[in-house]
């Protein structure tokens, strides 16, 4: 069997954590669960992500901040580029998921059906 990929989990909203959780998390797919956008560059510097799941709304650093940071940082080499799913809080967050270099965006409330689907195919891409 093969090493699980690693989704990093980036939220300060446990019920949206357990919603990610219950729509990938599984033998294939590790978890690691971070509260705070501040957090992102070092847990992607130390647990290599596969893939990046952020709130828009997670403290001390939103989403969007959390995910030009990535991306700005993996443009310098100083980080391995990783793919990024935003969860924004509506439809008309849409604009600024699309600024921020997301990979993919989701709308709350998440159908884990449609989350799962865009997890794996960022993991696959």
């Amino acid at each position: 069997m093969s090493e699980p990929k690693l989704i990093l989990v980036v939220t300060d909203d446990d019920p949206t954590f357990s919603e990610v959780d219950a729509a990938v998390g599984d033998d294939e797919h590790s978890l690691v669960h971070i509260r705070s956008g501040r957090e992102l560059r070092p847990a992607v510097a130390e647990h290599e992500p596969d893939l990046v799941v952020c709130d828009l709304q997670v403290g001390s650093m939103g989403g969007v901040a959390a995910t030009i940071d990535l991306h700005l940082e993996a443009g310098a080499g100083r980080l391995e580029p990783v793919p990024v799913l935003l969860l924004v809080d509506r439809e008309a967050d849409r604009f600024i998921a699309e600024r921020s270099g997301a990979d993919r965006w989701m709308a709350k409330p998440l159908e884990a059906g449609e989350l799962r689907r865009n997890a794996l195919e960022l993991l696959e891409a």
